[in-house]
């Protein structure tokens, strides 16, 4: 059951993620300043792998390290090491939530694509290097900033435009909080993960993975936003039925940039791009799918002319009559992390507890409502009223639900709000309002913006 998945955690799942916080607490200090009490921590950490195939290449890894040499294979090995660690965490989770759920998983299977962008990778290990050599304590503005040359290199390429965006992004972060040494927190595990998925997409020769394309009908279920100073993402999670009466769980994504003046429900303007998308998830219908690419992952690669839209379908419906059945598919390489972890769900007939479900039998689930979006119309006291819950369930220490959408009574009356519910604008008078002045702003910005690309 549910509630049992939800109340523990799997053997050795704990003893995983000490070891992982052993190796990150050494990139904290530098792999130039491995004291004592460090060293034998990565000999434990190196212990971990005995008798799997990367026992030897480990633990030679780690002799060499605390010795004092760190070169790129050492690093690879290290980053490879740490990702098969939460991967295996990330799939102890998994198979106990689908268990509980009664969901079937689609084992990976791919064709990967090796691409020869080699001669482009090198300035972006280098920096890498740099960075675990000093330790994020090392870090100041001048080795923050060195990631601007490979970046740009990289950038340059579309097979290598995916590593440019995530090392720009981990150089930004760096660089608003240099010198670190002088931060009173610092944000280990995050940064330790952005090292190590910077690292392996770094390496010569890393495969990718092409889509296929499919046809069916994309029933969507909620829409988990997400809000950048910079971008705006509204990823839509849904069942997709193909013609072979197989369903799918799938995830598909539209994004656009922004500034950060922008925010709440103008944010939306910003997909203007896709007005079949912003539709269909406004007024809660199907999409026609004609040979759109589908990854090995599940993501449905959203293409406005390979979409089209459909009949209207109520989410809660169709959970509750094929979200059970529906095989999920598997995790790509570089996304078997615990906090990757985002399973659509359906819970009804619970009770109330704080921020929380009660599931019953002592157990309930926190509510991740620092999650939901200005841009849609679920709120806390909704979920805290609600009856049923579509929503996503998460990993951060414990599992949290992040609700999607709740079907609730306010005042005697039955409502259902979903955080797509305001894609083509507000529906309620009040942000209606407020969004008709900040939509001033957005039309502003377009203009001039389309002033200075015409000089």
């Amino acid at each position: 059951m549910l509630a049992d998945a939800l109340k523990s955690t799997p053997d050795g799942f704990t003893e995983a993620l000490t070891l992982v916080d052993g190796l990150d607490d050494a990139l904290v200090q530098g792999l130039a300043r491995i004291d004592e009490d460090r060293a034998t921590v990565l000999e434990s950490f190196a212990a971990a792998f005995g008798g799997s195939p990367l026992a030897d290449r480990i633990a030679d890894t780690i002799g060499k390290i605390i010795a004092g040499t760190v070169t790129d294979e050492h690093l690879v090995v290290l980053a490879g090491a740490r990702a098969a660690l939460l991967g295996a965490a990330h799939d102890a989770l998994r198979v106990s939530l689908d268990a509980a759920l009664g969901r079937s998983r689609a084992a990976w299977s791919d064709s990967p694509v090796v691409s020869d962008n080699g001669h482009l990778l090198a300035g972006g290990r280098s920096w890498l290097r740099e960075l675990a050599i000093a330790g994020w304590r090392g870090v100041d503005h001048e080795l923050a900033g060195g990631a601007a040359q490979a970046v740009q290199s990289l950038l340059a390429a579309p097979g290598t435009r995916r590593l440019a965006v995530l090392l720009d992004g981990f150089a930004a972060e760096l660089k608003a909080t240099a010198p670190v040494a002088t931060l009173p927190q610092i944000p280990v595990r995050r940064w330790a993960d952005l090292w190590t998925r910077a690292l392996l997409l770094s390496q010569d020769g890393y495969p990718h993975f092409e889509a296929t394309p499919v046809d069916g009908r994309l029933v969507l279920l909620g829409v988990d936003l997400h809000e950048h100073p910079t971008v705006f993402q509204a990823q839509a999670h849904g069942l997709l039925e193909t013609p072979d009466g197989t369903v799918r769980l799938v995830r598909t994504s539209v994004a656009a940039a922004k500034v950060d003046t922008i925010s709440g429900p103008s944010a939306w303007r910003m997909l203007s791009a896709f007005p079949i998308f912003r539709g269909v998830v406004a007024e809660h219908r199907t999409v026609e799918v004609s040979g759109m690419g589908l990854t090995p992952a599940g993501d449905l690669i959203w293409d406005e002319s390979r979409a089209a839209a459909g009949e209207p379908a109520d989410p809660f419906a169709a959970a509750r009559v094929r979200l059970g059945s529906a095989t999920a598919l598997p995790a790509a390489p570089l996304d078997r992390h615990p906090g990757a972890l985002a399973e659509p769900v359906l819970l009804e007939g619970y009770g109330h507890a704080g921020n929380a479900f009660d599931l019953g039998g002592g157990v309930s689930v926190a509510l991740d409502l620092d999650r939901l979006p200005a841009a849609g119309p679920l709120t806390p006291a909704l979920v805290g009223s609600s009856t049923a819950c579509l929503g996503l369930l998460r990993w951060d220490g414990r599992w949290l639900l992040q609700p999607l959408a709740v079907q609730a009574m306010v005042r005697k009356k039955p409502v259902a709000a979903h955080t797509g519910d305001w894609a083509l604008g507000p529906t309620e008078a009040k942000a209606a309002k407020a969004e008709a002045a900040a939509g001033t702003a957005v039309d502003v910005l377009r203009e001039r913006a389309g002033r200075l690309l015409r000089k």
